[in-house]
């Protein structure tokens, strides 16, 4: 990839709700957001306070907007922030990692209620009705519960986000969030996409994760998440 593609991911949201995404885009030309069912994700074409107008008359009630950008973002009087702090992007290709006591089963609409359960009670980051329509999600289940799973999100460009890597507490330790990375890895690289991710900076155990299976960070950036004063 060029230079030139590289800086998609500079502003991931925008760039994909300009490109791969361009049909799920909500708002116009100063401010883009998925369906609020889909995910929180939004971004605006500048920091200005015309953009931020444009964006606040997106949101209603409670609807919050998550934003990733390459610098902190001050967000104006008439806004509530409710999250903010950096993150690692880091993109590669993780190694394979083969299971010998699990299946990896591709997960659908009808595991939508075990998929949320799962991301309610591990927080891997916002995961709505409709998060598994952004691309194809994978899981392993134990007993017919599902204990594990990942999957896509963004799509810059040429690029796709592995997103929502988790594994339930009781099933930890057996390797699975390594073998779900790499499967969906190998179906991304599979399409001629390059995958990448992104991991709050904090999450030092996940981010050692992800270099042992040799992803790099690419930049750090800044999440902001934030809500129209009421």
């Amino acid at each position: 990839m060029s230079d030139g593609d590289v800086t998609l991911l500079d502003r991931p949201i925008w760039s994909a709700l300009t490109t791969s995404h361009k049909h799920l885009a909500e708002g116009g030309p100063g401010a883009l957001r998925y369906p609020v069912d889909v995910t929180p994700f939004a971004d605006m074409v500048d920091m200005s306070e015309t953009s931020f107008a444009e964006l606040g008359n997106l949101l209603s009630g409670s609807q919050v907007a998550a934003l990733f950008t390459p610098e902190a973002v001050d967000v104006p009087a008439g806004f509530k922030v409710v999250l903010a702090g950096p993150c690692e992007q880091m993109i590669g290709s993780p190694a394979d990692s083969p299971l010998r006591d699990a299946e990896i089963v591709r997960l659908g609409a009808a595991d939508v209620p075990a998929m949320m359960a799962l991301t309610d009670l591990t927080k891997p980051g916002p995961f709505a009705r409709r998060t598994h329509e952004l691309g194809t999600f994978l899981g392993i289940r134990a007993g017919g519960e599902l204990v594990a799973m990942a999957g896509e999100r963004m799509k810059p460009g040429n690029f796709v986000e592995m997103t929502a890597v988790c594994v339930h507490p009781d099933h930890r330790g057996r390797g699975y969030a390594q073998a779900l990375l790499a499967a969906v890895a190998r179906q991304i690289e599979a399409r001629s996409e390059i995958p990448f991710l992104h991991v709050f900076s904090s999450n030092s155990s996940a981010i050692a994760l992800y270099q042992r299976q040799g992803m790099r960070t690419r930049r750090r950036l800044h999440v902001t998440a934030f809500m129209k004063q009421r």
